[in-house]
């Protein structure tokens, strides 16, 4: 998953992308945990490691397994990523109905039982990215926060998928084959950050929740935006629709034209024309369209010392304009531009 370099992007890939110390975390919220754990370790598979210092962890990930191993009562972390793993059965997990984290990214993972996770009512974190899977695992729990199934071969989400999951804050969905979202995220009202980039999508997908905080949709086949589709979000802030096939004809008037928005995100795409933007906007992409004008409206739409453009971004090389297009004027207008890219 690639995003641009721009401002804070840094801190987006750590919340994607880093692995956790769980020993750390588990710390900080609890920092009596050292005292209550069981210090002689317990049991523990034998092809895992099961450290005495932090004895709620199994660390099982790149071992080779080709099942899921006994997984002691007494657990609530399990690595299990990396490894050749294809099938979670109902009772993969029956022993350890405690677990926070179930780490599962990067096995051959293509069937889950219906029932697999139905009893794990406090997990936490549930990763099955880089695996097989077709469809949404069944039966996940309401206390889940963070979801992430990118990179499967997921093709349809069912409006069930989610239902319930009133506590789920991160979903990644991205490079899968989904062509239909359906009303499957109607629900998902504490939702902040979706990733549904690098899928089949010709809709933006319905019932977005409202207090999402990062909205990505690139590399799909989405040829129009809804009317008045960033109006229903209070914390909106990164928008990214990217290698898609929007054209002029399919971005309502003033769509983009709102408060609270920083980064959007329009590059490859067929845009003719700047579309008008708020002044609180402070990265914006539009390389590689078919853009014929600059058009100093779509930033101020009167040019005078009280009312410039916050861009600190802009790029717009790979259109039909080049750097003499540009109006004098722009200078008032996108006085705090560090970067404007032809």
């Amino acid at each position: 998953m690639f995003y641009p370099p721009v401002l804070l992007v840094g801190l987006l890939h750590i919340t994607l992308t880093q692995e956790a110390d769980p020993l750390a975390w588990i710390y900080r919220l609890h920092p009596m945990a050292s005292l209550q754990a069981d210090n002689t370790g317990g049991d523990c598979p034998t092809e895992c490691d099961c450290p005495p210092t932090f004895p709620i962890a199994m660390y099982c990930d790149n071992r080779g397994l080709k099942q899921m191993p006994y997984i002691p009562s007494r657990m609530k972390y399990v690595y299990l990523q990396h490894n050749h793993i294809p099938t979670v059965s109902d009772d993969a997990f029956g022993n350890a109905t405690d677990l926070v984290w179930v780490i599962l990214h990067e096995n051959h993972i293509n069937t889950v039982g219906k029932k697999a996770f139905a009893k794990l009512a406090k997990l936490d974190r549930l990763y099955l990215s880089g695996n097989n899977l077709t469809e949404v695992p069944a039966s996940l729990p309401a206390s889940l926060r963070d979801l992430r199934l990118n990179h499967n071969k997921i093709t349809k989400v069912l409006p069930s998928a989610f239902e319930g999951m009133e506590n789920l804050t991160i979903l990644l969905l991205n490079d899968n084959d989904i062509q239909d979202m359906g009303g499957a995220l109607k629900g998902l009202k504490s939702l902040t950050l979706l990733d549904v980039s690098n899928n089949q999508l010709k809709n933006v997908p319905e019932g977005l929740p409202s207090m999402l905080h990062q909205l990505y949709l690139g590399s799909n086949a989405i040829n129009a935006i809804p009317d008045n589709f960033l109006n229903r979000f209070s914390n909106l802030q990164y928008v990214r629709f990217s290698h898609n096939e929007l054209t002029d004809k399919g971005i309502p008037p003033n769509i983009f034209n709102v408060s609270g928005l920083i980064e959007l995100d329009l590059s490859f795409n067929k845009l003719e024309r700047i579309p008008p933007v708020s002044t609180s906007l402070e990265h914006l992409y539009l390389q590689a369209n078919q853009i014929k004008e600059f058009t100093l409206g779509s930033f101020c739409s009167v040019v005078d010392v009280m009312n410039f453009s916050k861009l600190k971004i802009l790029r717009l090389e790979g259109n039909e304009i080049t750097r003499s297009d540009i109006p004098s004027e722009s200078a008032m207008c996108l006085r705090l531009a560090s970067d404007i890219a032809l």
